[in-house]
């Protein structure tokens, strides 16, 4: 049903048609003057013509001020019936100004610039035009006498949900969608500069390779095969370099079937760079250069606010080996150590493990669960062991470590790179471990790529590559502990349905809203109904889920249950 806002500006709708007013007009509106050129920009006497929503209305008897904003910021507008209606005809300021505008509506409005008494640069409204009659109230913020805010549209459910809602009302969320356009562009720019391709690869795989991720998996109606929504793109890329060319980097959505929580999106956005004749400690010293760069390019400094932490994204980073790490925080050496050995390890710290956790898994549970979270300024992690990372190249001073490191911020890893596996015949090794680690019930093991495989066959130069969780940095350089907020339109639980009643089953709904929980005799007596009645709206609130009846020793109770209710 309609909320009484609803009805009032649906009824305005139809009084602007009955006057002759589209209130959804087609035709280009000549937009020359954004909020921004007015404050500074300001030139008195100026010819402006300016758009934008009605923030605010303060109508009074023929002259009134409004507040326009528009995608710069906010400006104001004067009103004045006799400079809008020079003729006999008031309609303009007297009906469709004074009645039918609303908080929300889009506006165009043309008129000249000059100083109020208080000092406010202002636009001399001459004209106006109603470009988008809005049906909805906006959620409008109050400050009372005491500057307690009042109807803040603070909610993150809500602020998600309606993220065109928030941009609105709460205008300083758009900073951090600009600054995140920024990092894009600087990253881009610091690739582009060194001479990289920039390059796209399916979305769509027959096979969902490149990490160790569970993926959503789709069908094919046409070929009848089963497809993979990307995980990673890491092994188009490197079948790039096996073609010739010398770097290539992709800005590419990924989609993993997993857990949602504050630093995770089942859809997210990863910057991936390969770059041929290069080894890992080379892209170390390529990667901490990036991160200034782009620090620099979003805040203006190097460093950065992240909760509680200042982080300073100034090159060089610090450099520590995985067993350095796992040794110096629990005093326990991984060298050499057998699936058995840390499993038990790991129990003993009281990590949770299970059986399809092979030695890899096992490692990368202990160091995330006592190391991670000690590294707050940025620090690269190196030389992890071979079983967590079976796209890597062998280290080349001990067999049972990989060329690979990940760039640590705030506990929390934000860019994994390595020295490419480029041996055909290991990566077909590692990919088979790979598959007796599924067949023992890991659900996130790597698949076995025919494909890949024999593009390494064709030869694939020295390589080192490059990932970087792209929403997980702008968190870091926006002040946001929170992936949601980084995010557009984060993915959601489904909305709950309203529950529509009939007018029997609000009455009886209406009575359990005073105490929740009542006697079902005592509820049907206070209601009045016939047995007929009775029976048919306690059956109704039941089928719905709005209520249930509950029985407690010879007693019958009906209590509410948590449901949305359409009155």
């Amino acid at each position: 049903m309609l909320s009484e806002q609803e009805i009032i500006r649906r009824e305005k709708l139809s009084k602007l048609k009955e006057l002759g007013i589209n209130p959804y007009p087609a035709p280009l509106y000549p937009v020359d003057t954004t909020s921004k050129d007015v404050a500074n920009h300001y030139e008195e006497g100026k010819q402006v013509v300016v758009a934008g929503r009605l923030m605010s209305l303060r109508v009074q008897g023929k002259a009134s001020f409004a507040t326009l904003q528009d995608s710069e910021g906010t400006m104001q507008l004067y009103f004045n019936r006799d400079e809008m209606c020079p003729t006999d005809d008031k309609t303009l300021y007297n009906e469709v100004f004074k009645k039918l505008l609303d908080l929300g509506d889009f506006i165009g409005a043309e008129g000249t610039l000059f100083i109020t008494k208080m000092g406010e640069k202002t636009v001399l409204v001459k004209n106006f035009t109603l470009l988008s009659k809005v049906l909805r109230p906006l959620p409008m913020p109050k400050v009372d006498a005491d500057g307690k805010v009042h109807d803040a549209f603070t909610d993150p459910e809500q602020r998600y949900r309606m993220r065109y809602v928030d941009l609105v009302v709460n205008p300083q969320v758009k900073e951090v969608f600009i600054k995140r356009t920024k990092l894009f562009n600087a990253m881009r720019q610091f690739f582009n500069d060194a001479g990289y391709l920039e390059v796209e690869t399916p979305i769509l795989q027959a096979i969902p390779g490149g990490a160790s991720a569970r993926p959503f998996i789709t069908h094919h109606n046409a070929l009848d095969i089963p497809l993979y929504m990307r995980i990673a793109n890491e092994l188009y890329l490197k079948r790039l370099i096996v073609g010739g060319f010398d770097g290539v980097y992709e800005f590419s959505k990924n989609f993993r079937n997993e857990g949602m929580d504050r630093t995770h999106n089942p859809e997210f956005t990863a910057m991936e760079i390969y770059v041929a004749y290069k080894d890992y400690h080379w892209m170390m010293d390529f990667t901490e250069r990036l991160i200034e760069h782009c620090a620099m390019a979003v805040n203006g400094t190097t460093k950065a606010t992240f909760g509680k932490h200042t982080v300073d994204f100034k090159a060089p980073y610090p450099r520590l080996t995985m067993t350095d790490a796992i040794k110096q925080f629990t005093g326990f050496d991984i060298t050499g150590k057998t699936e058995d050995e840390l499993r038990a390890f790991a129990q003993s710290i009281g990590i949770v493990v299970d059986e399809a956790m092979g030695k890899g898994k096992l490692i990368d549970e202990i160091f995330g669960e006592k190391c991670e979270g000690n590294f707050i300024q940025p620090t690269f992690i190196t030389d992890y062991p071979k079983e967590m990372s079976p796209l890597t190249k062998e280290h080349r001073d001990n067999p049972d470590l990989t060329e690979r490191f990940e760039l640590m911020v705030c506990g929390k890893e934000i860019a994994n790179a390595y020295s490419e596996l480029n041996d055909p015949i290991d990566q077909r090794e590692r990919f088979e471990e790979q598959l007796r680690l599924s067949e023992k019930g890991d659900d996130e093991a790597m698949f076995i790529d025919q494909d890949f495989l024999r593009a390494l066959e064709y030869g694939m130069p020295p390589t080192s590559g490059l990932g970087i969780g792209m929403d997980r940095l702008v968190m870091f350089l926006t002040n946001n502990e929170s992936i949601q907020e980084v995010l557009f339109f984060p993915q959601m639980r489904p909305e709950k349905k309203e529950v529509e009643l009939s007018e029997d089953e609000k009455v009886v709904f209406e009575l359990l809203k005073t105490s929740e929980r009542l006697l079902l005799d005592a509820l049907k007596t206070q209601t009045a109904f016939s047995n007929k009645k009775w029976d048919k709206a306690i059956k109704g609130l039941t089928s719905k889920k709005v209520a249930k009846v509950v029985k407690e020793g010879e007693e019958l109770f009906v209590e509410l249950a948590s449901n949305k209710i359409e009155n």
